[in-house]
Order: C-alpha cells, then sequence, then structure tokens
C-alpha cells in the first residue's frame, strides 16, 4: 500500500521505492509518537504523504522522471490494442497526476486509488474533510482540463 501510494505521487517506480523505504525508515523512527487514536495505517499514510510532499519540494527533475517513466511503458509486440489503449490512456493519466500541485493530487490518489474515505484521507492528509472534498473538486476539473488538451493534441 506504501509503494503503490509512493508511485501515485511521483510517477517513478524508482523514485517510489525511494520514498517507500524513507516512509517506512521514518515510521519506524517516530513510532513512540504513534498514539493508538487512529488506525495505524492511516498513520502510516500520513507519513508516507509527508515524505511524498517532502520530495516534491526538492524535486526539480520533474519532468526528466516522468519521461523516463513514459519510456519504460512502451508496448510490447504482444499486447493487444486494448491493451495498448489502456497503456496509452494510464500514460496520460499519470502524466495529468503529476501536474496537479501535490495536494490535490494526494487526494485523488488516496480517495479513487487508494479507495480511502474522505474522513481517512482528511486524517492522513492532517486537514478537513471539506478540504479534502474542495482539493478532490479541483483536481478533477484540471484533470478534465488536462486531459482535454492532451486528447486535443493528439486526435
Amino acid at each position: 500500500m506504501v509503494h503503490a501510494l509512493t508511485f501515485r505521487m511521483t510517477g517513478s517506480m524508482a523514485d517510489g521505492k525511494d520514498l517507500a523505504q524513507e516512509a517506512f525508515v521514518r515510521a519506524y523512527q517516530q513510532l513512540d509518537s504513534y498514539q493508538g487514536t487512529a488506525k495505524f495505517s492511516s498513520w502510516l499514510y500520513r507519513i508516507t504523504i509527508n515524505v511524498c510532499l517532502d520530495w516534491q519540494r526538492q524535486e526539480k527533475r520533474r519532468v526528466e522522471v516522468y519521461a523516463d517513466w513514459g519510456e519504460s511503458q512502451t508496448e510490447t509486440p504482444h499486447q493487444t490494442k486494448g491493451a495498448a489503449w489502456d497503456n496509452e490512456l494510464s500514460r496520460k493519466v499519470q502524466m495529468a497526476l503529476l501536474k496537479l500541485p501535490a495536494k490535490q493530487r494526494a487526494a485523488i490518489v488516496l480517495t479513487v486509488y487508494e479507495e480511502r474515505s474522505h474522513a481517512e484521507a482528511a486524517q492522513i492528509l492532517g486537514c478537513s474533510e471539506t478540504t479534502v472534498s474542495w482539493r478532490i473538486f479541483a483536481a478533477r476539473r484540471k484533470l478534465k482540463r488536462l486531459l482535454d488538451v492532451q486528447g486535443d493534441a493528439n486526435g
């Protein structure tokens, strides 16, 4: 669950693995701060999101990372047309996700990909449910616009 979250936040398997490892190291170092008032998984998600947000602030090579990830998703000769279309759609969605502000991306990843409730996402992100709902609304609007632009550019 941690690696899936870090991958969705970064778009890179390598960076996702590094950040997942960093999240576990931080969780171990902060284990005494876990108070048991929330689920352990929510506490771990919050640490993971914070690791990802720290990485985002320091990351200056986002375009290079995405290019590396995109190249690794090239079609193989054995894929069907449907699988190739799915890979292309996944690539476009991931590219659009990476263009979202980090907090909006985190809200989308937690609620859509990790299937967390708005309440759980709010607890993980350290904000209100209303803030999570607003971030999701804004993110979906931006994603739609980004995906429409990509569709227009390709088709």
